[in-house]
């Protein structure tokens, strides 16, 4: 097979198993393509260059067990969504309203958010808090949203940060990160979330309220969820190449995330280089172009902005 049939085949398996379309197509594909309007965001701007990049990869991970520090997410998780038997469909939906939000028309992005909103409407009940108080939920309740806001937010920048080499654009802001926090608080207005942190320094500040208020902690509900990322049921190669992006992801975490956790991390003298070359190998096998990116910028040529 030549090189080029291989790298075929390799993108196909990759884009299908993140896309979870058997043709390897993404089914937002077509909604980042559609219209000649622009998005919130340009190439140039710190979110395309984040989300685009595959630390992502391990940000999503990352993402993961940070949620699952919060009771109130956790058991919304567990008792709302269908991670354990079909793990691989909760991270193709996760991946479309990112991807949406990134890449696509702020019309498609409203009816993204739309679609998400009706999601989270089903998504109710209690959660033991800690002093053993029944606490109701809601999805849509603010402190909720702005955890899960947090831990996206902040696993996606730590991870570009920690094993990508481009540089996040800092614009008119202090520094890429920054950028990337401003710039990336759009997303969570159409989700109902009014106000959330604008600075990498208001994001420490507002990590670190929710530590000091003893609202994050780790029980055997969260052991399960860890237990799970760990190990989750993919196929064939692909747990080799996960197992190193997993290390990747707990190394990344705050120090106080992983004590919560249970976690120990891989010295990062050890697991900085080696996911920086796997992630560049993976691009290679799968190749430089992104076909959702391209759409993003036929359609933002079409509006003229591009």
């Amino acid at each position: 097979m030549s090189p080029t049939r291989v790298q075929a085949n390799l993108s196909f398996r990759f884009r299908r198993l993140l896309s979870g379309d058997p043709n390897g197509v993404p089914p937002w594909l077509a909604v980042v393509a559609e219209g000649n309007d622009p998005g919130y965001f340009l190439p140039t701007d710190a979110p395309w260059v984040v989300h685009g990049g595959f630390g992502t990869l391990v940000g999503g991970i990352r993402a993961l067990l940070v949620q699952a520090l919060h009771p109130g997410t956790l058991r919304g998780v567990m008792d709302h969504s269908r991670y354990a038997q079909d793990p691989l469909g909760r991270l193709s939906g996760t991946i479309r309203w990112l991807t949406v939000t990134t890449f696509a028309s702020q019309r498609a992005v409203a009816i993204e958010a739309q679609r998400v909103n009706r999601m989270h409407k089903r998504v109710v009940g209690t959660y033991a808090a800690s002093d053993g108080t029944d606490v109701p939920y809601r999805a849509a309740d603010e402190d909720l949203l702005l955890w899960v806001h947090i831990a996206f937010m902040e696993s996606f920048l730590v991870a570009h940060q920690m094993y990508c080499a481009e540089s996040i654009p800092a614009g008119t802001a202090p520094t890429g990160a920054d950028n990337y926090i401003s710039q990336w608080s759009v997303a969570v207005a159409p989700l109902g979330l009014a106000t959330c942190p604008m600075t990498q320094d208001s994001l420490d500040a507002e990590i670190a309220a929710f530590i000091e208020r003893g609202v994050l902690r780790c029980d055997e509900r969260t052991k399960q969820v860890v237990a799970f990322l760990r190990r989750p049921p993919l196929p064939g190669a692909t747990k080799i190449a996960y197992r190193l992006l997993f290390a990747a992801a707990v190394t990344s975490l705050r120090p106080e995330y992983r004590k919560l956790l249970g976690l120990r991390a891989t010295p990062r003298w050890i697991i900085v280089p080696v996911t920086r070359a796997a992630l560049r190998l993976i691009k290679l096998a799968v190749g430089p172009e992104s076909p959702v990116e391209q759409a993003a910028r036929d359609r933002l040529a079409r509006a003229g902005v591009l």
